[in-house]
């Protein structure tokens, strides 16, 4: 079998989530090691010897460098960013939003990746060589009425991604921002009952296309900010 990335060392933030599950096992089958990041993440959650569960709040910069460090002191080098670490809040207008709404949702979706994205790249740099994939939304790019703050966040995070691109593409270090439309994951069918889930995306196709990005087929994407639509376009 196939091992696109075989002895390569992955760390995915929000590894046992709706994507990030698919995520996980499509990594270890392509032959990495994972270093799998959540909340409540536990060792049982993926049957495999590479796999490697890590608990972290990565919403807080001590915490997220700490678990940084720590996979790295572990597996001695960090090759591939999987950061799928994300959450969504809508309903209301922007004049409506309150505070903490828009804090959540910077926090979630923009400042986690920027702690951890800050204490990565050093590591990467220093063994000149890396490949960063992250997880955006098609609403960064076509927000609607009532999602505000998600869509300024998931807007803020395809920046930051793509100033990681330019500022490390004097190394082999790649950076690219995915943006799914709606997944079908068990958390969207509760949240949309009734919908037409046979559009929507499917994570195994979001997992397939990170793999692809963090192997040697993928090293000349950089800085790509790709529409993972779906077939309800």
């Amino acid at each position: 079998m196939n091992k696109p990335l075989q002895d390569k060392i992955a760390l995915v933030t929000g590894a046992n989530g709706g994507l990030g599950t698919s995520v996980t096992r499509a990594l270890l089958d392509a032959g990495a090691t994972v270093a799998g990041v959540s909340r409540n993440i536990q060792q049982a959650d993926f049957a495999d010897s590479s796999f490697a569960a890590i608990q972290a709040e990565i919403s807080d910069p001590e915490a997220a460098l700490k678990m940084v460090n720590e996979v790295a002191a572990r597996f001695g080098r960090i090759d591939i960013l999987a950061h799928l670490v994300g959450g969504f809040a809508g309903g209301k207008t922007i004049a409506e939003t309150d505070d903490a709404t828009f804090q959540h949702m910077l926090d979630l979706n923009l400042h986690s990746a920027f702690y951890v994205l800050r204490a990565v790249i050093p590591r990467m740099r220093r063994a000149g060589a890396g490949r960063i994939i992250a997880i955006g939304s098609r609403a960064a790019e076509y927000p609607g009425p009532g999602v505000g703050a998600y869509s300024a966040s998931k807007a803020a995070l395809v920046s930051l991604i793509q100033t990681v691109a330019l500022e490390n593409k004097d190394l082999a270090i790649t950076a690219n921002i995915l943006l799914p439309g709606t997944m079908d994951t068990a958390a969207n069918r509760k949240a949309m009952p009734g919908s037409d889930t046979s559009k929507w995306v499917q994570p195994a196709s979001v997992a397939s296309l990170i793999v692809w990005l963090a192997g040697e087929a993928g090293k000349d994407v950089n800085g790509a900010v790709i529409p993972v639509y779906g077939q309800g376009l």
